[in-house]
């Protein structure tokens, strides 16, 4: 990336990018099994289908190429937002752009009017984490799960806006 990326909000392509990176990524890093991407579609789909003005969806942009993506998905709790989707194209990794996103969600967040955001993610995940960590986020649980057929430690992490 020659500049720092451009954040919007939906562009065309957008949900089908985010989904194909979830899938390239997890399954090569993680050996994730298609059923992962599958899931990653339906409920970014449900979610940009329901889209209101307590949901974001934002992508970062390097010229016309798109570089990663954000979401937070407001319809659950009236308490509780969700930051999902997170994903960057490798090539843009350590370049600032996932800071670029998270600022972009968390100041929208705030002028949503949520009043506490959780992400759920799983160990190992080490660049992610810190960032998070960065922006207010602390872990409050883990468990085992092997939803996805090998064993990953499930985290939630949590941060009060108010």
């Amino acid at each position: 990336m020659t500049g720092p990326a451009e954040i919007s909000g939906y562009v065309p392509g957008a949900i089908g990018w985010v989904v194909a990176e979830h899938g390239r990524y997890y399954a090569r890093e993680w050996d994730l099994p298609a059923a992962f991407e599958c899931k990653v579609a339906a409920e970014l789909s449900t979610l940009y289908d329901r889209h209101d003005e307590r949901d974001g969806f934002w992508v970062a942009r390097s010229g016309t190429e798109l570089a990663g993506a954000i979401a937070i998905d407001g319809a659950g709790d009236a308490q509780w937002a969700r930051l999902r989707f997170f994903i960057l194209s490798d090539a843009h990794r350590g370049k600032g752009v996932g800071n670029a996103l998270m600022r972009a969600a968390m100041d929208f967040c705030r002028r949503a009017g949520h009043r506490n955001i959780y992400l759920t993610t799983f160990a190992g995940l080490d660049a992610a984490r810190h960032l998070y960590e960065k922006f207010g986020f602390r872990l409050v649980s883990e468990h085992a799960d092997s939803t996805w057929g090998r064993p990953l430690l499930e985290q939630r992490f949590e941060q009060a806006l108010h």
